[in-house]
């Protein structure tokens, strides 16, 4: 071969961003005669596009090391930044951290070399990754004022991008999106490299979701859409997040079945040996799509999957726990993680999941939900006020979604129809203009409740029918099937007598209690009881207690 010709096709081909081609091209020219070091380092770029991640780092390391030789100060250092987060994606910390020291030395014999900056973003992400988000501003504000307008574009967008993220995490989330949104201007000029291009997509991207900025979100994602379009050879790591983003996004938009596509694929991309360090969020999201589609067992083993990777399951496995019946084992999770986490956003999730369980709207727990004096229903109370604080302070449209609908929720649960209805009403129109299918066809389920409560059964049924119809289109077997019995159950099989029986047990009181609130006997309550287990085909107090919840049977006039 003509290694001159190879060389000069192979840069043209990076310039190009076709990986593949630039990858072979410099490859077999580096097996005939040593490549210079910056093809050394553009041969490392092309293998972390294509997601030879291990074949980068051992690039990265002689890149390195040449540039050092050669008193390339500032190219040394870039290599080093590259190098440590290809590390850090495997899982290889201490070796990350060995490779910074190293370029920390380095960088002593040239403090004035601009580059210095990409130590400054390895040092913000430090402190990011170990919750300290007080450091974490200071180094990014340091790092701010030393990339000057004469810096290479990937340090002008890396340096946006790393100043967003820490006004966000230290809570200046207005401030922060700006500065997110100032990076990917950077990116739209297209003047970065590949590599900084694909990291920028994710950071910003899982930030946004992260706040519930769902519009942001998705319209970033379909720029990154375009980009990947337009390398198909992308698929190092990087890819593999940005499936994930995008997963979460076709979830939400409704398109399950590719959102499972793009979840498994993520899943394999980053378990492929570079990307470990992510991949529990892939496997996190894959046991969420089975979760709402009603596939257990394989939403029990996604999140088995997620913990092996060290991320967290919360709050999805506890919600798993709730649809089959473990409602304690549920909560009992919901109030530890509660109990761990500071963070607002994150105590936003599980503020939410925690109402559910609270309220116990699946198949079981709403009898245990009133058996103490009301005290979960005190708590789901709680629980909806502080997600209704952190959407007030965040102004997230989506997380006032979230909080309007389980402020409904627990007035509702607590008898008071009419004063749900605002709420649940707004939380509606939310997720309807952010075009989130499955969460408003939810919120039309209580809604629905509500307006049985109130004597309005019309409207009820068309709530559920209207549910229902969109839980089957989107997959969501557990709820299309409670909205169908929910359709069908206008007219109650219980008599007069034991729909009083039925709603005094729901909201906890004794066989002693409802006999003398009802001037009966208690054996004669007790028959009533008999009598309506079978009628339901029930076999507890808490199946009866759930039934009655989700016939809307505990309005405050008492109607059926």
């Amino acid at each position: 071969m003509d290694v001159d010709v190879a060389l000069l096709e192979g840069r043209d081909a990076g310039r190009r961003q076709a990986w593949g081609e630039a990858h072979a091209l410099l490859g077999a020219a580096d097996a005939v005669r040593p490549l210079d070091t910056a093809d050394v380092e553009l041969l490392a770029e092309a293998a972390d596009m294509l997601g030879y991640g291990d074949e980068a780092i051992v690039l990265l390391r002689r890149a390195f090391s040449a540039y050092a030789e050669e008193g390339a100060v500032g190219a040394a250092l870039r290599c080093a930044y590259w190098l440590c987060k290809g590390l850090a994606w495997g899982g290889e910390f201490a070796q990350s951290g060995a490779w910074l020291g190293r370029a920390r030395r380095l960088a002593e014999s040239d403090p004035g070399c601009q580059e210095c900056a990409y130590l400054l973003m390895l040092e913000a992400e430090l402190h990011f990754r170990a919750g300290e988000h007080a450091p974490m501003i200071d180094v990014a504000r340091r790092l701010d004022k030393a990339v000057g307008a004469g810096a290479d574009a990937d340090l002008v967008a890396g340096t946006a991008m790393t100043l967003g993220l820490a006004l966000v995490s230290n809570g200046d989330t207005a401030a922060g999106l700006a500065q997110l949104d100032e990076a990917m201007v950077a990116v739209a000029e297209r003047t970065m490299s590949a590599r900084m291009t694909g990291m920028i997509y994710c950071v910003v991207i899982g930030t946004c979701q992260e706040l519930q900025e769902l519009s942001r979100a998705q319209e970033w994602s379909e720029a990154l859409a375009e980009w990947c379009a337009a390398q198909p050879d992308f698929s190092g790591a990087y890819r593999g997040l940005c499936r994930v983003h995008r997963a979460a996004l076709l979830q939400l938009g409704g398109d399950w079945p590719d959102a499972v596509h793009e979840a498994r694929l993520a899943c394999a991309q980053l378990t492929a040996g570079y990307g470990e360090a992510v991949a529990g969020c892939a496997y996190y999201q894959l046991a969420e799509l089975h979760r709402l589609r009603g596939a257990y067992p394989e939403a029990e083993q996604a999140y088995r999957d997620t913990l092996r990777y060290g991320w967290d399951t919360q709050p999805g496995l506890a919600l798993l726990r709730l649809a089959q019946g473990r409602r304690p084992t549920a909560l009992a999770a919901l109030r530890r993680a509660l109990a761990e986490t500071g963070e607002p956003m994150r105590r936003a999730r599980l503020l939410a999941a925690a109402v559910e369980v609270l309220l116990a709207g699946g198949e079981a727990g709403v009898a245990e939900a009133a058996e103490d004096g009301g005290g979960d229903l005190a708590e789901a109370a709680r629980a909806a006020d502080e997600l209704t604080l952190i959407a007030d302070a965040q102004g997230a449209a989506a997380l006032r979604a979230t909080a309007g609908q389980a402020r409904g929720a627990v007035r509702l649960a607590g008898g008071d129809a009419k004063a749900a209805l605002p709420a649940l009403r707004e939380a509606g129109r939310w997720w309807r203009e952010l075009e989130v299918p499955y969460e408003a066809a939810r919120v039309g389920v209580l809604v629905g409740l509500a307006c049985r409560a109130l004597g309005d059964e019309d409207c009820a049924v068309l709530e559920f029918d209207t549910a229902r119809q969109t839980f089957e289109r989107l997959g969501a077997g557990p709820d299309a099937r409670r909205a169908a019995r929910l359709t069908g159950g206008g007219r109650s099989v219980l008599s007069p007598r034991e729909l009083e029986v039925v709603r005094l047990l729901a909201r906890g009181r004794t066989n002693h209690a409802i006999a003398t609130e009802l001037v009966l006997s208690e054996k004669t309550v007790a028959r009533h009881l008999s009598n309506i287990f079978v009628k339901l085909d029930v076999g507890s107090r808490t199946a009866v207690a759930a039934y009655a919840y989700e016939h809307g049977l505990l309005g405050p006039d008492g109607s059926a």
